[in-house]
């Protein structure tokens, strides 16, 4: 039984948090693993040897570097940098630097949910690329969308990679895709990291480590609730399970109660009941292929001008313009 509180609720965390928990089946979002706790499990993620996904993209920007930042600035005196999620920046960096270079003139606009992340990544910035201009805005992508329109008319280029479109259903991705065109001028660039389809071992071991990262990443969103909520979650009590369907190219990511329990969550005034084996949905992260995005990029009004790759062909950065 689940008591639902009627108390009224003052942030996007607490209203997600008491919808998840109430719902049927019980989920949560993904975006909320990010505090500091969780902006540093996820670097560690990025570094374990099995997630393939940061090394393989690493490969394309530092390999192909000079052709996509030459894309970048083509017919444009100045540009817009804007990157969705941009997280620690590690990748970024490196067509940072090449257009710092290059005496390229534009501006490096930083997005993301964690003011912790930002914060770092400013810092860093400032450190080791001092000639960078850089404006970084907290928020989610949706928030943040809208700010776009009151930006300069200089060229945009939007960065969103570590196929981080992978989080999103087929069809948000085409609205998030659709979003995203809504703000984009006949010159502006979409450059979209995505990964692509491969062997389902490989996806498993990225997303299920042996030594429990990406466990421990998926339940600091209890140990978040706990803190900033007032809930008395015993993280220990929950399974991290992953998922993997090579027919739709989707991994799912889930928390298990191992047990019939009752979490309380004071802020909210809610008690939440679980049986044993009753799951907590956290995360979605979809796989593609060239099919697969043909039809997103149609679907949502946009066009594939090019794609880069690495060389085994488990990553790809599509480039994206306005039909």
């Amino acid at each position: 039984m689940t008591k639902i509180s009627t108390q009224k609720l003052t942030t996007d965390f607490e209203r997600e948090v008491r919808q998840g928990l109430t719902d049927f089946p019980k989920h949560l979002s993904s975006k909320y693993f990010y505090d500091a706790v969780g902006d540093k499990l996820f670097q560690d993620i990025m570094a374990m040897p099995e997630y393939y996904l940061t090394d393989a993209e690493f490969a394309i920007l530092e390999q192909r570097k000079t052709d996509i930042t030459e894309l970048f600035s083509r017919g444009s005196e100045t540009f817009n940098l804007i990157e969705l999620g941009a997280g620690d920046g590690k990748k970024t960096k490196i067509l940072l630097k090449e257009l710092s270079d290059q005496n390229i003139d534009f501006t490096y606009l930083p997005i993301d949910i964690s003011q912790n992340a930002l914060n770092q990544l400013t810092e860093t910035i400032e450190n080791e690329l001092p000639t960078v201009k850089t404006k970084a805005l907290q928020g989610t992508y949706f928030e943040t969308l809208s700010t776009f329109n009151e930006l300069n008319y200089a060229k945009k280029v939007i960065l969103f990679l570590g196929s981080n479109i992978g989080n999103l259903l087929h069809e948000q991705a085409i609205n998030f895709l659709r979003s995203v065109r809504e703000i984009m001028l006949k010159d502006d660039l979409l450059f979209l990291g995505v990964d692509q389809k491969k062997h389902p071992k490989k996806i498993l071991d990225a997303y299920n480590d042996a030594t429990g990262i990406t466990a421990a990443f998926n339940k600091n969103i209890l140990f978040r609730i706990n803190k900033e909520l007032g809930g008395d979650f015993n993280p220990n009590q929950f399974l991290h399970w992953e998922v993997y369907d090579p027919e739709t190219g989707t991994a799912k990511s889930y928390l298990v109660s191992k047990e019939a329990q009752e979490v309380s969550i004071k802020k909210l005034d809610l008690t939440v009941s679980f049986k044993s084996w009753e799951t907590i949905h956290t995360e979605i992260s979809q796989k593609y292929d060239d099919e697969i995005m043909q039809w997103l990029a149609q679907e949502s009004g946009l066009t594939i001008e090019t794609e880069f790759s690495d060389a085994q062909n488990q990553f790809k950065n599509y480039v994206l313009k306005k039909n």
